[in-house]
């Protein structure tokens, strides 16, 4: 069967559909890295987008048990040059075609994938359309994904306890966590409490952790606004690393900006600079929106991670306290494994300290 991806622009491209025919309305990205795509596919940053593979064949090693990051796909739609017809790998359990139709989420191949890439960054992260029928395709009465609060659809809605009987205790607000940020906690040795992204302070300081981790998330930061005067609270009461949209939500607590890119951040080769020890290290990102510098003269954050393409800051800390925020991935899934010793950082004055962390 014969689709369509129909753009903002008013363009359309044509390729193969595989899965039912339906139609499929969201924001269109690109991620650039050659591995990951079980990860991205399942990503809750990537939750309200149909995105574009840029590697020219995706599926070849399958899809496995171990490298999910939430338990079902979170992206509307996927479009790929080739799809592997004939994965192979020790680690497989099915094939990313397979995984795709039992998800009732429609992919498409054959399509001229490097064409709509450049659409993209030339215009930006747009709206789009995926149909059987472009002459159905209205793409302007398509939200955009600004518009739209997405995430308590990926927010867990209970808290859920991993390794009880770690040594330090993080509490994580999910934005849209993924798992491997708390796989890697855990395999650090931490207890790790998720905790709905709405938690109110008083709920969250009862626990009495010993750091709290807000995570990434999908969307737009300011329509996270309401949660800012906690958030602030949080980072003014317990050691604090944000990630991604955990960090932009800091930036935003501290009195800081955000502007939304015209194409973002997804992959996994983007070099990062720490100003601080002048070392460079590649990470994996997946953003819309970053800080805007200009914005921070009035704030107590001080830069200190920027990107080296573009200059958008990468990183923020308190002068005063344990406090951090990153734009870039450190858990590194997909991707490098530079700046997993993020965890470290944070992780290390709090087994220094024990439980009695809190500073006034």
């Amino acid at each position: 069967m014969k689709g369509s991806i129909v753009l903002e622009t008013g363009e359309t491209f044509v390729g193969n559909w595989h899965g039912e025919p339906k139609q499929v309305e969201g924001e269109i990205v690109f991620f650039t890295g050659m591995t990951g795509y079980q990860e991205v596919i399942t990503d809750p940053s990537f939750k309200g987008q149909i995105v574009v593979f840029t590697y020219p064949l995706i599926g070849n090693y399958g899809v496995n048990e171990s490298d999910f990051e939430s338990s079902k796909p979170q992206v509307e739609g996927v479009i790929v040059c080739e799809a592997a017809s004939d994965p192979s790998h020790w680690k497989m359990k099915k094939s990313v075609v397979d995984y795709l139709s039992e998800h009732r989420i429609p992919y498409m191949s054959g399509v001229d994938t490097r064409a709509i890439v450049k659409r993209i960054r030339q215009h930006g992260d747009m709206r789009a359309v995926l149909t059987t029928d472009s002459r159905n395709a209205n793409v302007q009465e398509t939200r955009l994904l600004s518009d739209k609060f997405v995430v308590a659809d990926v927010s867990v809605t209970e808290p859920v306890v991993y390794n009880a009987t770690g040594t330090t205790h993080i509490a994580v607000l999910d934005y849209g966590c993924k798992q491997s940020i708390i796989r890697s906690l855990v395999k650090k040795g931490a207890k790790v409490t998720q905790l709905p992204y709405n938690t109110d302070f008083a709920v969250l300081e009862a626990l009495k952790p010993d750091g709290v981790l807000l995570s990434n998330g999908p969307g737009n930061p300011k329509q996270l606004q309401a949660l800012l005067p906690d958030i602030k609270k949080v980072a003014e009461t317990f050691p604090t690393l944000g990630i991604c949209l955990g960090h932009q939500l800091l930036a935003l607590a501290y009195g800081g900006d955000t502007q939304k890119l015209r194409f973002g951040h997804r992959g996994a080769n983007q070099p990062v600079l720490d100003s601080c020890t002048g070392r460079v290290c590649m990470t994996s990102q997946n953003h819309s929106y970053v800080v805007t510098e200009e914005s921070l003269a009035s704030s107590i954050l001080e830069p200190r991670f920027y990107n080296i393409n573009d200059r958008s800051i990468e990183g923020l800390v308190h002068p005063k306290r344990p406090v951090m925020s990153i734009q870039f991935h450190p858990e590194a899934s997909p991707g490098p494994v530079d700046s997993t010793e993020i965890f470290d950082a944070f992780l290390a004055p709090l087994l220094s300290k024990g439980r009695d962390h809190q500073y006034a």
